[in-house]
């Protein structure tokens, strides 16, 4: 059979791969930001920073405490981080073939014309397993779109609240087994969702959001071999558990192979589901 010829497509909402990029991005538009590629870009750009701010604290002869005025322009690279950015990352990408080498580059390309950081450079990524960056930076994600459902939830329980007191004394019909019984209240009916819904906001919030940096295998190899006296579970530990800017502000994973197990994952997305399903019983 003849295959159709190819025609190069702009994008657009009728051209998106998904609905969620064609017929549905206003609504998804406070995650677009966190959980795009651009979100992943900059929160690995993040947890690169972080990684090689502590380096410099950890005592390393190689690698001298940095200074007030280059900590602040490292944090920038952050804070400013751009969609042009991403773009220049994407085009080292070309060259690499690798995403998490080309973020590493583009942060060393920073550096020129800074004698302090450039002489530090191969501390940048130092020690570190793609993985090591990368479920930091899911880690970020989950915590940044968690705010972004959590805030949507709220609102809704907010107004469930509200109607529950408004209808309180509005007689209804009530039914057991299918069939009519005795009357209730509008208003206690919205409570019972507001109750439940309540519940599962609090079982989204309460899974504690993992990550770990231990390299490779999940041993700390790399990093023993090169400085084999240090406590490397502890400075990991101090990375991902220290308040942003400098740490990332997350749960420690002290067990993994060379990837994280992403079961913290699971129990946020199970929680949210089953937040779902009170809504859809509601609107039923």
């Amino acid at each position: 059979t003849a295959r159709l010829p190819r025609r190069a497509m702009r994008p657009s909402p009728i051209t998106a791969l998904s609905p969620l990029d064609g017929r549905h991005p206003p609504t998804l538009a406070a995650l677009r930001p966190i959980m795009s590629e651009h979100g992943y870009m900059h929160r690995r750009v993040q947890v690169e920073v972080a990684w090689f701010i502590a380096l410099s604290d950890a005592g390393f002869a190689e690698f001298k405490p940095l200074t007030t005025g280059a900590r602040a322009y490292l944090l920038s690279l952050v804070k400013n981080f751009s969609e042009a950015d991403s773009a220049a990352i994407k085009e080292i990408e070309k060259t690499t073939n690798h995403d998490v080498k080309a973020v590493e580059y583009w942060i060393k390309s920073k550096f020129e014309a800074r004698p302090e950081l450039e002489k530090a450079a191969e501390f940048v990524h130092f020690a570190c397993t793609s993985e090591d960056i990368n479920n930091t930076s899911h880690a970020l994600q989950m915590r940044a779109g968690r705010e972004v459902v959590v805030s949507g939830l709220n609102a809704i329980t907010a107004k469930l609240r509200s109607m529950a007191h408004q209808f309180a004394a509005v007689p209804m019909l009530s039914r057991t087994h299918g069939q009519t019984a005795s009357p209730t209240t509008v208003g206690k009916e919205f409570a019972n969702v507001f109750v439940r819904l309540s519940q599962a906001i609090e079982q989204i919030e309460a899974v504690q959001i993992l990550a770990k940096m231990n390299g490779a295998v999940g041993n700390y190899n790399a990093h023993l071999s090169a400085y084999p006296t240090h406590d490397w579970e502890a400075f990991s530990r101090h990375v991902v558990e220290s308040a942003e800017p400098v740490g990332l502000g997350l749960t420690f994973q002290p067990y993994s192979i060379q990837i994280e197990p992403h079961d913290y994952m699971a129990q946020v997305f199970d929680a949210v589901a089953r937040a779902n399903t009170i809504l859809i019983d509601l609107s039923r």
